[in-house]
């Protein structure tokens, strides 16, 4: 090519200019989130989001996010291999509430109990709260010799497998069909299920390292504020309403036998 002949080469286009670079947050505000009032540390973090711009509005950018929080970051001096999600539900100024989306244990700890020469007895039930969550709970246990036992193994037969199977999900249906959410909670964090199906199975075959291994909300029921308020330890907006006028009512007297007068037409 000709040099000189195509003008429009010597000019320079915008096409090759570079790009402002600007910081994502600076457009982004903090907030901080709230664990519910079951567990000890209740400030567990904060998060960005994008300023309220036009029609998008900051807080509804955080409704929904999920957070995973070890139980000895919620709870001093408890177990940190249990895992707790939360989950955003309302904002309150710059404060985000949570409430309860599952549980799991960790990898490594997983990793840790399976060993050679024992059974592995996994069982899972979905089961329905009162306050209307239904949550799929999934339990593990392994087998140990009795004491004074000479036996390398500890293998149990297949019935008595069934036997400890039909066990966990008949304790886990009636401690959690009976419970709210919140009450759910209080169980999950000491694992207390867990202790009963060991108590209860070790009848049927001893038992060790028995866990509530997983907990996922298979299904929620209505958006409700004043429960959530409820799993934070403050007075939710569902609560009956006082009366607006400060006047109380009168008593009226009647006598003995007094009847209300009949109606001709409503």
């Amino acid at each position: 090519m000709v040099v000189g002949k195509n003008k429009g080469l010597s000019k320079p286009g915008k096409k090759g200019g570079k790009k402002k670079i600007v910081n994502p947050f600076t457009r982004k505000e903090w907030y901080d989130v709230k664990a519910p009032a079951q567990f000890k540390t209740r400030q567990i973090g904060k998060t960005p989001v994008n300023r309220t711009a036009g029609t998008k509005i900051a807080s509804e950018g955080l409704k929904g996010r999920v957070f995973e929080v070890s139980l000895g970051d919620l709870n001093e001096n408890e177990d940190s291999f249990r895992k707790f999600k939360l989950i955003v539900e309302e904002t309150q100024g710059k404060i985000c509430l949570t409430n309860f989306h599952g549980m799991d244990l960790t990898t490594d700890k997983l990793r840790s109990m399976i060993k050679k020469r024992q059974t592995t007895i996994e069982s899972f039930v979905d089961v329905k709260t009162t306050d209307g969550y239904v949550l799929r709970v999934f339990a593990l246990a392994f087998t140990k010799n009795p004491k004074d036992s000479t036996r390398v193994t500890s293998y149990a037969q297949h019935s008595k497998v069934k036997a400890i199977r039909k066990k966990m999900t008949e304790i886990i249906t009636k401690e959690i069909s009976g419970s709210d959410l919140k009450q759910v909670v209080s169980k999950l964090i000491p694992d207390s299920i867990a202790k009963d199906i060991e108590k209860y199975c070790s009848y049927i075959y001893p038992l060790t390292d028995v866990y509530i291994r997983k907990v996922k909300v298979v299904k929620k029921p209505k958006y409700d504020l004043g429960r959530l308020m409820d799993m934070h330890g403050e007075t939710g907006s569902s609560a009956p309403v006082a009366a607006v006028s400060g006047e109380a009512g009168q008593v009226v007297e009647r006598p003995d036998g007094y009847e209300p007068p009949i109606l001709s037409s409503v």
